[in-house]
């Protein structure tokens, strides 16, 4: 029930009839506690209405949270899911195709691809260099090289996390512009290692399964293998986690709305109504209506998860 009632705050914030917006001020109501006048839920030391920012911060959390949980975890499902079914050696290409392959990478970080220049270059060293791969490749020069996919999977994630979580979102919102989305793609880049080792265990186990020996020996190709019979039987596990996702992401968003990054400063958000308790702190409304909204949520979300778990259907 609450977080139903959580959706549907977040969907008609914008439509509901509040007497002031979550970022209008009122002068003549500054830090007032709770049922004063027109503020059910009292006003900021900017005289900001925080019913209307609690509103608001609901939409924030869920605009940002869910795609970001989602994104994460498809994206831990395609790297998961590749390095337990390929693992290191049975996916083979021309090794001429691989040096042109490192080129390109090399170059794009070399320069940092940003600007439409780079990014036209790039396009032009990757054909040249795919061209004179195919030219290597038709004059007999065949070798191939297994692609080390699990070990790339598996290195990848290590080195995101092996940096602390809030610590490494904390660094790349800093360097990135102020906005909902570049929010949700340092939440995404962050948090994807969780859900890609996660599906890659569960692959791991339903690859050893015999039904999966009976799809090859009838000569099953693997993308098939993959998507049709591997992929679904992992989705229990997938679905089970994914609230946990979304509650962790919530309270890494509040958090660094409550350190003044990642976020415009217009954007109302639960960790921004927190950090506006620093400035009254005596003002105990500004402290519990957030924590309680987040506090509320994680439990009902860490419930939802239990719940799913317990529901193999």
């Amino acid at each position: 029930m609450w977080l139903a009632g959580l959706l549907v705050a977040a969907g008609l914030a914008p439509v509901l009839p509040l007497p002031y917006a979550p970022d209008a001020p009122d002068l003549h109501a500054i830090a007032v506690t709770p049922l004063t006048g027109q503020h059910w839920l009292g006003t900021d030391p900017l005289g900001r209405d925080v019913l209307a920012q609690l509103l608001f911060g609901a939409r924030t959390a869920v605009l940002v949270s869910l795609p970001a949980a989602a994104l994460a975890t498809l994206l831990g499902t395609i790297l998961g899911s590749a390095a337990g079914f390929w693992s290191n050696d049975n996916i083979r290409i021309p090794a001429v195709y691989g040096l042109a392959a490192l080129g390109v990478v090399a170059f794009s970080f070399v320069f940092q691809l940003s600007s439409g220049t780079s990014i036209l270059l790039l396009g032009i060293i990757a054909a040249g260099l795919s061209l004179g791969a195919a030219r290597l490749h038709r004059a007999g020069y065949r070798q191939v090289v297994a692609l080390p996919v699990d070990r790339a999977v598996l290195g990848l994630g290590a080195l995101v996390a092996s940096v602390p979580l809030l610590i490494l979102a904390l660094t790349l919102a800093a360097l990135l512009q102020p906005s909902p989305a570049g929010l949700l793609a340092v939440l995404v880049a962050t948090y994807w290692p969780g859900p890609a080792r996660l599906v890659r265990a569960e692959v791991l186990r339903i690859r050893a399964l015999p039904y999966i020996e009976a799809g090859r020996s009838l000569g099953l190709p693997d993308g098939r293998l993959l998507y049709r019979h591997i992929l679904p039987n992992c989705w229990h596990t997938i679905s089970a986690t994914f609230p946990i996702s979304v509650a962790t992401l919530i309270g890494l968003e509040t958090t660094l709305s409550f350190l003044g990054v990642g976020l415009p400063p217009e954007t109302a958000s639960w960790g921004r109504l927190l950090a506006s308790a620093r400035l009254a702190p005596t003002a105990w409304w500004l402290i519990l209506s957030p924590a309680l909204a987040i506090l509320l949520t994680t439990l009902a979300l860490r419930q939802l998860s239990n719940t799913v778990s317990r529901n193999p259907q």
